[in-house]
């Protein structure tokens, strides 16, 4: 149970002796400093704090893979205002979602809890897929203290703009029920399924859309750019407040879908394309690898947009944008090719793995005069760690028994950074799987509902993409891991790890 968390502090130095848990960067700040010094004490220089708690734009987007962005190293798409994020800030290269699957790994981000602790453990449905059917996936609970929760009572306007995922209309999970005065998306994963779907949601009203029909290819009125657009207005209309906006947007999720635009024209006929004829739920596309590259070039174009919005109304040094994904990159299906657009590199594993592939996402910062510019860090960084970042920088105190560590520190390049223990994820779907990252080491247990209760043991440092498993070569330390990963799983009733709580 979570009283067994007394042992992690102990347990946490020992793995932390033995393998070198505290990263950093040459010459940054990073890693643990006994000085005490407070970040919201220091700026970039360490010499002032900003005149207002900053204004916090936290962009997700869609299953897009690290390697789709150029700053990362994509080279057939073009990411000019993403790539800007990480010019004019700070590009991290090992971030890791919360889970390889959508609504928990955003359960985790909104909590700060990691996928042993958290309430939503995987993607589970409260309705099927045929027009009508009762939408959303399992909600939030009452009472549930969130991002958005906390920041409002540090006095932030706060909106979610985008996909939800936690909770459907009329629901516990209702955004505007955990911590969010402005909503407009969608509620339902299984709606964002298409790019032209026949309405969307705005504080707890649904708005129909024009000239979309239930299914359909194409439509009049593409959601994503609704979204973009409200997002604008959210800013527009809280310029003079602190404000929250946490922009979830559902490109780049299939379907592939995207609108006969010059977006799309700049793809078609760009590489060799063939048509997919669609089959097993997803719609067929004449231009796939084209659509997908649009879709992506779709968010950078928003992106741009929203950064020129900040700076034509002078707020560019308020605030602080974060840029990140909420899972890797799918499998080759509905047309998808993250194989032909190397999305998450050389890395083993999808969506739906806790394999590299399928947990690390791109993540950048961007708050001109506070995150350093044009820097890379190789500090470890995991969803529960947004939430404690978020709220200090707005000037309050994570509440206690979080699963995340703030790195205001290390956006600010300060001295002061927490080390870290270990990065855990839990994942009971695709078979039951569970991750841990300490140091350099990564264990793998994977398909636990089949009885398969081994750990696969991987050295990061020589063996990035996972190819070479060393257990058998240190039952030490899979001994040390087996320890965290029981200590770490509390038991849920509603999302069981097979295998484990048997």
């Amino acid at each position: 149970m979570r009283t067994d968390r007394a042992c992690i502090p102990l347990l946490a130095l020992a793995l932390c002796v033995t393998a070198g848990c505290a990263s950093s960067d040459a010459g940054a700040g990073e890693g643990a400093d006994a000085s005490g010094a407070s970040v919201a004490d220091a700026s970039r220089d360490g010499d002032a704090t900003p005149d207002r708690p900053p204004n916090l734009v936290f962009i997700m987007v869609d299953d897009l893979g690290w390697g789709e962005l150029g700053c990362y190293g994509q080279t057939r798409i073009a990411t000019p205002n993403i790539d800007r994020l990480a010019r004019e800030g700070t590009r991290f290269t090992t971030a890791y979602a919360g889970s390889p699957v959508c609504a928990p790994s955003r359960c985790v981000l909104l909590t700060g809890l990691h996928g042993g602790h958290a309430v939503v453990r995987d993607n589970r449905e409260m309705g099927g897929w045929a027009e009508g059917d009762p939408e959303g996936q399992m909600p939030l609970p009452p009472g549930t203290t969130t991002i958005g929760t906390l920041l409002q009572a540090r006095g932030y306007v706060t909106a979610c703009i985008g996909k939800w995922g936690l909770g459907g209309p009329g629901s516990s999970g209702e955004p505007n029920a955990q911590g969010f005065d402005h909503f407009f998306g969608h509620l339902c994963q299984r709606i964002a399924h298409n790019q032209y779907p026949t309405h969307l949601w705005r504080d707890g009203e649904r708005v129909e859309l024009p000239g979309n029909t239930w299914g359909n290819v194409v439509g009049e009125t593409y959601a994503h750019d609704l979204m973009a657009d409200d997002a604008l207005r959210f800013v527009d209309e809280h310029a003079d407040v602190p404000f929250f906006l946490d922009l979830s947007f559902h490109l780049p999720h299939l379907a592939l879908q995207a609108p006969d635009d010059e977006l799309l024209a700049r793809y078609e006929g760009a590489f060799d394309d063939p048509p997919y004829d669609g089959g097993k739920g997803y719609l067929p596309n004449a231009h796939p690898r084209a659509t997908y590259a649009a879709m992506v070039s779709r968010i950078d174009r928003d992106v741009g947009r929203l950064l020129e919005r900040l700076a034509a109304l002078g707020l560019d040094d308020d605030t602080l944008v974060l840029f990140t994904s909420d899972n890797g990159p799918t499998y080759d299906v509905g047309g998808a090719d993250s194989d032909f657009f190397a999305s998450a590199g050389t890395l083993r594993g999808r969506k739906g793995s806790v394999y590299e592939g399928g947990l690390r996402v791109p993540l950048l910062a961007r708050w001109p005069g506070h995150v350093p510019a044009g820097r890379v860090t190789d500090v470890v960084a995991s969803f529960p760690d947004v939430l404690p970042t978020l709220v200090e920088l707005a000037g309050g105190a994570p509440p206690a028994g979080g699963d995340g560590i703030s790195l205001a520190p290390t956006l600010l390049g300060v001295p002061g950074q927490r080390a870290r223990s270990h990065v855990y994820v839990e994942f009971p779907g695709y078979g039951g799987q569970q991750m841990l990252r300490f140091g350099d080491w990564s264990a793998v247990r994977r398909d636990l509902a089949k009885g398969n209760t081994r750990v696969e043991l991987y050295d990061l440092a020589v063996d990035p993409d996972q190819r070479h498993d060393v257990a058998d070569a240190h039952p030490d330390v899979v001994a040390r891991a087996l320890e965290v990963m029981r200590v770490e799983h509390v038991p849920s009733a509603e999302f069981p790890l097979k295998g484990v709580d048997e």
